[in-house]
């Protein structure tokens, strides 16, 4: 992902000025709210988003409060539950960060005590589930290191308002183990592999349900095909396959059904033959 050289400068300045200023606010263990005093400056010297009109403090869900709200053109993207930062981040944080998520209808919430930043996608379905796509330290960065300013890029302002947090995501789905070990399992690839076998070992029979049987029980791990995420991951894989095999079917002209009817219009409309003469 290329950063534009004016958002990798800021953030790289950034860094630098709040890597201490969170090395020290650990070392003097300061409570929850001074940690968000030092995010929302972070969020606005960093991130890029104006102090006063895109970051939200104590945002109202359901009669109760999250830390920070993001929002870009007066829409909420983004909700933050922020923790003193000598806190660890637990299981019952991440639950609360996704409930807040959940009851206002936003898919991205990061759950952060200053210095760890976790980045979590939420999945509106039944029961409502939820991803961690990445995390941040900042203790680890390397301000001049592109790779490393790539995941903060993603939660900029720039990007942000151009759904690049939505793209990454989707790219990290793709090729996710669930996504390329249900793809392997499919007739196309099946297909593929038993040409293959074919050629080197020319004369034999092999058919696709023996290959899928090595593949599952000798190759594949049980994880990968087994659980929730598999399973979503095979049903999107069909679902694209099938609107593949719509979209490629051939489908009948209408201007000739209708050049049809117009030729049989004017059959009817023409007058009868006049009788030859003798």
């Amino acid at each position: 992902m290329a950063i534009p050289i004016k958002v990798f400068e800021r953030i790289s300045a950034g860094l630098k000025k709040f890597q201490p200023i969170l090395n020290s606010a650990k070392t003097r263990d300061v409570n929850e709210s001074d940690t968000v005093v030092v995010i929302t400056d972070m969020l606005s010297e960093v991130f890029g988003y104006d102090k006063y009109s895109e970051i939200t403090t104590e945002h109202v869900i359901k009669k109760t409060f999250c830390d920070l709200a993001i929002k870009i053109d007066g829409k909420i993207k983004l909700l933050m539950e922020i923790k003193a930062i000598g806190l660890d981040l637990k299981d019952d944080h991440i639950k609360q960060a996704v409930d807040y998520g959940a009851n206002a209808g936003i898919e991205w919430v990061i759950l952060t005590n200053g210095m760890n930043w976790q980045i979590y996608r939420i999945t509106f379905s039944k029961p409502i589930d939820k991803e961690l796509v990445y995390e941040i330290n900042f203790s680890n960065i390397n301000p001049k290191n592109e790779n490393h300013i790539e995941p903060i890029y993603y939660l900029c302002k720039e990007a942000l308002g151009k759904s690049l947090l939505d793209e990454y995501h989707s790219q990290k789905q793709a090729l996710s183990k669930y996504y390329v070990g249900q793809m392997i399992l499919t007739e196309t690839i099946l297909d593929v592999i038993k040409r293959e076998l074919k050629r080197l070992t020319p004369g034999v029979k092999i058919e696709n349900e023996e290959i899928e049987e090595v593949l599952r029980s000798d190759i594949i791990k049980r994880d990968v095909l087994e659980g929730d995420k598999a399973l979503d991951a095979k049903k999107k894989i069909q679902k694209a396959a099938n609107t593949y095999l719509r979209s490629s079917s051939p489908v009948p002209k209408k201007e000739n059904v209708a050049s049809t009817n117009n030729e049989s219009q004017l059959e009817k409309d023409l007058p009868d033959p006049e009788p030859a003469s003798t």
